[in-house]
């Protein structure tokens, strides 16, 4: 049996459902919206890419390198892609990346609920000993998304890539442990709980 099999996880604000190519036409609505592909920091698939980036990732979970999700709202609309990546199944790590959520559902609940979903996957089904996540210097966003979930910087990676464009990319790398896990979740529960309240006043 291999350690990740594919598997639905759902919350109030979200859910996560395997990826599977009948996913694409919503896939590529939810990308349009911001033209999200043209971020120059990030690597988005195009409307045009997105059948190559659905097999792409479908090919690495195969290997047992990847488990990735299409990314539904609360309404069940397709709002964008995410991943466990770079999985280390022998130290039980994972990496949670490659995710894009369309421009409708950014500063939403959304985002919270999914972290939770995997991280609570993570460490209690799967018992991993930390979770990592990975983004570009440049990728403020991203990086305040991140420390806003409790994830601590472990460290920067200089020169770690080469982008499309051609610049050279510093990756910025966090994670959190297993011993954290139980105050980051309360703290993720927090948010959703204050992310609802709002939603109904």
């Amino acid at each position: 049996m291999p350690w990740l099999e594919p598997v639905t996880l759902r919350g109030p604000h979200a859910s996560l459902e395997p990826l599977a190519p009948a996913h694409r036409d919503g896939l590529i609505e939810a990308v349009r919206e911001g033209e999200l592909w043209k971020l120059w920091y990030t690597s988005i698939p195009s409307p045009e890419r997105m059948d190559a980036e659905i097999a792409r990732r479908l090919a690495l979970q195969a290997q047992g390198a990847m488990l990735p999700w299409t990314v539904k709202d609360a309404a069940g609309v397709i709002a964008g892609m995410t991943t466990y990546m770079n999985v280390d199944a022998a130290n039980r790590r994972v990496e949670i990346g490659s995710t894009w959520y369309s421009n409708r559902v950014q500063r939403s609940g959304l985002n919270s609920q999914c972290k939770f979903l995997l991280l609570g996957h993570a460490f209690e089904t799967l018992d991993c000993i930390a979770v990592e996540f990975r983004t570009h210097f440049f990728n403020h966003q991203s990086r305040r998304a991140i420390e806003r979930l409790g994830a601590k910087q472990d460290g920067i990676l200089r020169n770690h890539q080469i982008a499309p464009n051609g610049t050279l990319r510093d990756t910025v790398v966090y994670s959190i442990l297993a011993s954290e896990w139980p105050t980051v979740k309360a703290h993720l529960d927090y948010q959703l709980n204050q992310k609802a309240r709002a939603a109904t006043n």
